[in-house]
């Protein structure tokens, strides 16, 4: 299908460079911590709308400066953009009416208050990035909201920036929304959007926007054909309007495949496609965008290794005689990677060389259009030093070390299992001694700005180590002695020697680098610094044996040894791109079986070994996730399996629509899996009592990432709905996710109240 553009000013201005998106944390945080100063009362309104606006135009003028000649604007959100898409839908549900302010209203539904519960919260797509759910049912008004996206483009055009507003395409947003109970699928309401975004669209072309990017990547996943149908005819309402921008539909996270096709079937002037975790071959199949825009994402939005600029090239020729033009771009916003490489000091320079953070990104985005339009000539002395560092790294010892990969295929084949489950947990019964319905935390306790002053003044030489030791020492005697105050059965030791679940192992395993500013969101001002994984893994020595051994010789209840798993290691890390991600897996496996047996073997009878982001790297295609939840299972069980029956192994599972990986959490065989299900109401119970699911389990009784305190009532409540589908004998009763991030007053006070819920149900239980 031969198209011409039908915007209102003829053919769309050309552009040749740019990125999906772009990150709006601060490259120091600077969002994070004005946003919680506002919570805090300790600025006002218009001090967190300055910083933000600081921040924004910053950002912008970045990425103009770096060669970008179309940019990313509404990139910016004070804590999700799928939250903002609601918002922009006027589709908030009328519980948060109670909060008269916009703002607070907003934030209200992120993270509740105490008059209302939060959204859900869930994974978005395969990245560690969290999104809010949003809540549809059948009495759902939608209503244009356009303030935000409006203000942002006049910002950036009053600062002579080329800009490109960004919003969430209509289709993915109903995919990403959940129907509330009784409600139809919210896919059903399409319709009811596109008169919204046509007006979206006009308002936007009448505020000077001459571009504007629709973000699908729901398009990327497996989609039945009356969506595939649904998403021409919605694209083809939209583009048949005049009155509006030239129309960018941005996919990423992989191949868009059939929906290309039904893309090409409209009147969009341009399509991104992902070219680092995607293929051109829908493009190439096609003739429909032989005379429009194809954005070419060939520098990793989502990873942090320097572009093979050759390789890029290749890509990009691929696409020439397929694409009427072409721009070069990152494959998704840099939403996902740090701000920039240079903020690095003490990184180590042979492993930094092979790296590039969002800055870098750009500047690899503006080097490959050059050689695009001027030839590779023009810009040979990038491509030179591009080779020269690819080499070393290939090179370079670390990377190939074959004591490790010949530990690993040992491993595999002996195999990786232990005795039956029901015979395991008879044995840890009679040496455990539990109650029944046994409470427990699940590893972190509140750390205080005095625990995060110690452990930055040992790591910068301020103090010595026996001073860190003490004062790590007094937290976990406090913590202890809270937990006993509080009747907790099962204890631990509180973690406060540990800034992060992935990084404290990552700094404690050979074979990874950390950094010192590379923030990326997680979700709200939750930002993390993820490790870096360039080379093969090994445990040097034991990496927590002092500090469990230290918590279980202050009581007689049994402590937790607390361990994080190598599939949420590898998930929060940026991984390497140069061997298989299952070989990586089973390599940090291997260290954290050492440490399970080092645990073991110092008297500890309960190791937990988390993997929260199981669900997390599951491939977005069916027809690719049994290979990655046979390689996942099997780097957990290899990590477990070392331990005699009589130590029992427990996990913990996060944020997941677990339907697609119940028979995996079955395979894990861990004899107590505690899951989040405060906010999903237990429904992952029912579910996994469904499969089969016949191990013991402790679903999360109350949510953690909101500040609400829990009500006894409320968590007799949810144990009574647990208890439909579980078994006493079976049920473990537990927060949904660490305490880390919580004030110590909410703390007791929740915990206080699940522990009085607890020996409630036990009474009525008998």
């Amino acid at each position: 299908m031969t198209t011409t553009s039908n915007n209102q000013s003829g053919a769309a201005p050309a552009f040749t460079a740019t990125s999906l998106g772009a990150p709006r944390i601060g490259p120091k945080r600077e969002l994070k911590k004005a946003i919680e100063a506002y919570w805090a009362g300790k600025i006002d309104k218009a001090s967190l709308l300055e910083t933000a606006a600081e921040l924004r135009r910053s950002m912008r003028n970045e990425m103009r400066d770096a060669g970008l000649d179309s940019v990313p604007t509404n990139t910016h959100s004070f804590y999700d953009q799928v939250l903002d898409t609601t918002v922009l839908l006027g589709a908030l549900p009328e519980r948060y009416d109670v909060v008269s302010d916009e703002l607070d209203r907003y934030f209200a539904a992120a993270r509740g208050s105490a008059e209302v519960a939060p959204l859900e919260m869930t994974k978005w797509f395969d990245t560690n990035y969290h999104y809010l759910v949003p809540e549809i049912d059948d009495t759902t008004s939608f209503s244009l909201h356009p303030e935000k996206v409006e203000g942002d483009l006049a910002e950036a055009l009053a600062d002579d920036i080329p800009a490109r507003p960004v919003v969430l395409g209509p289709v993915s947003y109903l995919k990403l929304a959940k129907a509330t109970e009784g409600s139809g699928d919210p896919i059903d309401r399409l319709d009811e959007l596109v008169p919204l975004y046509i007006d979206l669209l006009a308002r936007l072309r009448a505020g000077g926007a001459q571009w504007v990017q629709l973000d699908e990547p729901s398009l990327v996943t497996d989609l039945t054909d009356a969506e595939l149908d649904k998403t021409k005819e919605v694209y083809g309402a939209l583009s048949a309007e005049t009155d509006r921008p030239a129309i960018l539909v941005a996919t990423y996270f992989g191949s868009a495949d059939r929906a290309v096709r039904a893309l090409g079937d409209t009147n969009i002037e341009g399509l991104a496609v992902d070219l680092v975790y995607g293929t051109i071959d829908a493009v190439n199949s096609s003739t429909a965008f032989h005379d429009r825009l194809v954005v070419a994402g060939v520098v990793d939005g989502r990873n942090v290794w320097r572009t093979d600029l050759d390789s890029a090239m290749g890509s990009l020729v691929s696409v020439l005689g397929c694409a009427g033009q072409i721009a070069v771009s990152t494959s998704c916003s840099t939403l996902h990677v740090p701000y920039n490489l240079e903020a690095e000091q003490n990184l180590d320079p042979s492993a930094a060389e092979w790296l590039a953070f969002g800055s870098q990104k750009y500047a690899e985005v503006v080097t490959l259009a050059a050689a695009l339009r001027d030839g590779r000539e023009s810009v040979a002395d990038k491509f030179d030093e591009s080779r020269a560092a690819l080499d070393r790294r290939a090179k370079d010892p670390r990377t190939n070390d074959s004591r490790v990969c010949a530990r690993v295929d040992s491993t595999r084949a002996t195999g990786a299992t232990r005795g039956d489950a029901a015979a395991r947990a008879a044995e840890q019964a009679e040496r455990l001694g539990l109650p029944p319905l046994p409470t427990t935390t699940i590893g972190s306790y509140p750390q205080t700005p005095e625990i995060r002053k110690t452990r930055a003044a040992y790591r910068g030489g301020r103090i010595d180590e026996s001073e860190y030791i003490s004062a790590m020492r007094a937290e976990i005697k406090r913590t202890i002695e809270l937990q006993e105050s509080l009747g907790i059965d099962v204890l631990v030791h509180g973690e406060p020697e540990r800034n992060d679940m992935v990084q404290y192992f990552a700094e404690l395993m050979d074979g990874f680098v950390t950094t010192e500013l590379g923030w990326v969101q997680s979700y709200g001002t939750r930002c993390v610094r993820p490790p870096i994984l360039f080379g093969d893994v090994t445990r040097p020595r034991p990496m927590t044996v002092d500090w469990a051994t230290y918590a279980q010789s202050l009581t007689d209840s049994p402590v937790k040894g607390m361990l994080t798993g190598p599939v949420t290691i590898l998930a929060w890390s940026f991984v390497r791109d140069d061997i298989p991600l299952a070989d990586s897996a089973d390599q940090v496996a291997l260290a954290i079986r050492q440490e399970t047996v080092d645990l073991q073997g110092a008297g500890i009878r309960i190791v937990q070994v988390d993997e929260p982001a199981l669900r997390e790297l599951l491939p977005l295609r069916k027809a690719d996730q049994q290979a990655y939840l046979d390689w996942s299972v099997r780097s957990f069980r290899i990590a477990t399996s070392g331990v005699a029956d009589s130590t029992q192994i427990h996990t913990h599972l996060c944020y997941s629509e677990f339907g697609e990986v119940i028979d995996s959490i079955a395979g894990l065989d861990a004899d107590v899996t505690s899951i989040e299900a405060a906010r999903s109401h237990m429904e992952v119970v029912a579910d996994l009592e469904r499969s089969g699911f016949s191990n013991q389990v402790g679903p999360g009784v109350y949510d953690i990432h909101s500040p609400r305190i829990p009500e006894t009532g409320q968590i007799v409540t949810s144990l009574g709905e647990a208890l439909d589908a579980v078994t006493a004998d079976r049920l473990w009763v537990n927060p949904d996710c660490g305490l880390k991030t919580r004030k110590t007053d909410e703390v007791e006070a929740a915990l206080a109240n699940m522990v009085a819920a607890a020996k409630q149900v036990r009474e009525r239980l008998g």
